[in-house]
């Protein structure tokens, strides 16, 4: 299925497509006049078509659980790119202090991702053509998901400060009550400096296939 959509003359990244929708759940496409579906709109994100999805009676922005949705959607055909650890560590992280921190860094690590799986795209239209070589793509995509997965995995706000990760030093002792504020807001920004000097070098390695 192809989606459409009008580009700007002046080369200007056009505005979002409005999609409305209604009471009975139906999606309404306000660029084309027309009633479409949720697979519809997953088809747009591929191509990199912008949406915003509104309640048509409150016009309360919905686009974030309608984005939800065809994740759900989507994994509800088989499609399961969402581990279940990576879930149960998602949903533990509701209503924790570092609550505010996760949005931020599922956004830069899923940049990195798709930046790294651009670069082995194109290595592979460069030296491979049309000739797909699967046993070759298969080992790249275990080490993007294997980056993910060893990202997430340290991303933990339970973790005692002072460890780095899987592969890093051993936790120490938790600090007694009463400790300074000030020393666990250093430990804890000298963990987020350590994942991101692991997260470059994860990615790094990803960017240069043999």
């Amino acid at each position: 299925m192809a989606v459409s959509g009008d580009q700007s003359k002046s080369g200007e990244k056009p505005a979002p497509v409005r999609i409305k929708k209604y009471a009975n759940r139906r999606l309404y496409n306000t660029a084309t006049s027309s009633y479409v579906t949720l697979d519809y709109l997953a088809q747009m994100v591929r191509e990199g078509l912008d949406f915003t999805v509104e309640d048509a009676k409150s016009g309360e922005d919905i686009t974030r659980s309608v984005l939800t949705q065809i994740i759900v959607e989507e994994e509800s055909k088989g499609q399961n790119m969402l581990p279940i650890n990576f879930l149960r560590q998602l949903i533990s992280l509701y209503g924790d202090n570092l609550q505010f921190m996760v949005p931020g860094y599922l956004e830069k690590s899923m940049e990195s991702f798709a930046s790294n799986q651009d670069q082995i795209r194109q290595y592979m239209k460069e030296n491979f053509g049309s000739v797909l070589p699967l046993d070759r793509f298969e080992e790249m995509s275990k080490q993007n998901m294997a980056f993910f997965q060893q990202a997430m995995s340290m991303w933990n706000p339970f973790k005692v400060p002072g460890s780095t990760g899987p592969n890093g030093p051993a936790p120490t002792e938790a600090k007694p009550e009463g400790a300074k504020g000030g020393d666990e807001l250093s430990d804890l920004k000298s963990q987020m400096q350590a994942l991101q000097r692991q997260l470059e070098q994860l990615s790094k390695a990803g960017q240069k296939p043999e």
